[in-house]
This record gives C-alpha cells, sequence and structure tokens, in this order.
C-alpha cells in the first residue's frame, strides 16, 4: 500500500510521519526504512528504523528514487515498510512527475509487499486527481 501524507510546509506532516515510522517499528515483524535528504532525524526516529540519507547515494529525481527504492526492497527480503521525507527536496520535478511515480510504487509496493509513505509537501489541489486513492490528507 502506498500512503502520501500531503500538507502546505507547517501541517505537521513530518511529525506524522515520525509518528507512523516509530509505530511501525513497534508493530513491525521485519525491518522499517526511513529515507529523507539530509540527516535531521537521526534523533526523532528509534534507532531500530534503518535511517537513510539520500544526499550520502547522490539520490536525485522520481527515476533515482525509484531505483533507490526497489534496490532497498530487492536487497532485503524482510522490508515490511518504507517512509520518505522531503519528497519534492530529493524529486526536483515535484508535481510534474508526481501521478507516474506514484503508480510505480504502487507496483513496487504489491511486488515487495511493503508499506511506502510518502512525505508531500503541497496542497491537495495541486495534486493530480488520479493520486487520490491512495492519499491521506493533513
Amino acid at each position: 500500500m502506498v500512503t502520501l501524507l500531503i500538507g502546505k510546509k507547517g501541517s505537521g506532516k513530518t511529525k506524522k510521519l515520525i509518528q507512523k515510522a516509530n509505530e511501525a517499528v513497534a508493530a513491525s515483524q521485519g525491518n522499517v526504512v526511513v529515507i529523507e535528504k539530509g540527516a535531521k532525524l537521526t534523533y526523532d526516529i528509534t534507532s531500530k528504523a534503518r535511517l537513510i540519507d539520500t544526499d550520502q547515494y547522490a539520490v536525485s529525481g522520481y527515476d533515482m528514487l525509484y531505483g533507490f527504492l526497489s534496490g532497498i526492497c530487492a536487497g532485503n527480503y524482510d522490508v515490511t515498510d518504507i517512509l520518505v521525507d522531503s519528497t519534492f527536496k530529493i524529486c526536483p520535478e515535484g508535481v510534474d512527475g508526481i501521478a507516474a511515480f506514484t503508480k510505480k510504487l504502487q507496483d513496487l509496493s504489491e511486488t515487495s509487499e511493503a508499506n511506502i509513505v510518502m512525505l508531500i509537501s503541497a496542497s491537495e489541489s495541486d495534486l493530480p486527481s488520479e493520486i487520490n486513492a491512495v492519499c491521506e490528507i493533513i
């Protein structure tokens, strides 16, 4: 399942992501991965989750992020949850590529049986209507 946490800057998305990550770690029988741009969540996310800074791997754009997420799933069969903070900072294309990316993530989620949560800094009206089925609005 893919969930998009949508809201404008300052609406509490990151706090919700931190809460979801820590809840996933408590409930998961496998591994929880949190991906961020920059190392700002180090002290907020439990140490039982794998925290990855995309800057260390030069990940930029939807295609690179998709490949990175696919590699995580392929390299570790027991990843149950992947949470991505600051999606538009990692993917400067912004809204333009989000619909196609979300579709690819849905396929990846089904194949790998991992829950994927993406944090999107935008209003719901700015996003394409075809992604509304997977959105959680904050």
